[in-house]
């Protein structure tokens, strides 16, 4: 009889557990997928209005500081207006880098082409994540460490004026922000992160980073920077 009460407790536990991954998932992709579609309105609203870039230090200080906001506020529901902030925020952004891109004579080929890689990676690796159902939790560490030595690199790139290591530090981020989508999905799929406001903002900034640093491949790639 014990023995019985042990399966079917055990049974309850797994199906509940599968139950929350579920609704994290549902609840994180589909905050994602509104987030993306409102930073696509403000850099689209950006372009439009041309709109010049507000410069590393405004876009490093409201970045963090919208970053730490959504962290204090993630379980309330202001934490999801400071999502939409942040998220918004990016894109005004990044309008001004499209709109330089655009300028260019194969900008639009340069952009649109950025635009569908970064969905293939994120749907390609997501759905390998989602389906094999694989832990990436041995990748965490690495990751930070390599995240952190490439905003540091980044940031000598821009400061010291050197393309060839800005052109490195784009590449770097294209490895790591693959590798970020794996590990974050794996973190929703196994309850390593069970805020789904959390998970949102971990995959926008990992699709945000892929996408531009593609477009600094491609652009130079194709001859244009």
């Amino acid at each position: 009889m014990n023995r019985y009460q042990q399966s079917v407790a055990t049974t309850a536990s797994r199906t509940g557990s599968a139950l929350a991954a579920n609704k994290m998932i549902r609840n994180t992709y589909t905050l994602l997928a509104m987030t993306l579609l409102f930073s696509a309105a403000t850099a689209g609203a950006s372009i439009v209005l041309k709109l010049p870039h507000p410069g590393l230090i405004i876009t490093l200080v409201g970045y963090f500081g919208l970053l730490f906001l959504t962290y204090k506020l993630q379980n309330s529901a202001w934490g999801l207006l400071s999502v939409f902030g942040l998220t918004g925020f990016m894109g005004l952004t990044l309008g001004p880098v499209i709109n330089s891109y655009l300028g260019l004579p194969n900008g639009g080929q340069v952009v649109m082409t950025a635009m569908g890689a970064t969905g293939a990676i994120f749907l390609g690796l997501s759905a390998y994540a989602l389906t094999t159902r694989k832990d990436f939790s041995f990748m965490g560490g690495f990751l930070f460490v390599g995240v952190l030595v490439a905003f540091l690199a980044g940031l000598g790139a821009i400061f010291f004026e050197i393309p060839t290591l800005a052109l490195a530090v784009s590449a770097m981020f294209v490895l790591l922000a693959s590798g970020l989508i794996l590990f974050e999905t794996s973190q929703i799929v196994h309850g390593g992160e069970t805020n789904y406001i959390l998970a949102t903002i971990s995959l926008y900034v990992s699709i945000f980073n892929l996408f531009t640093s593609l477009l600094h491949l491609l652009g130079v790639f194709g001859g244009d920077d």
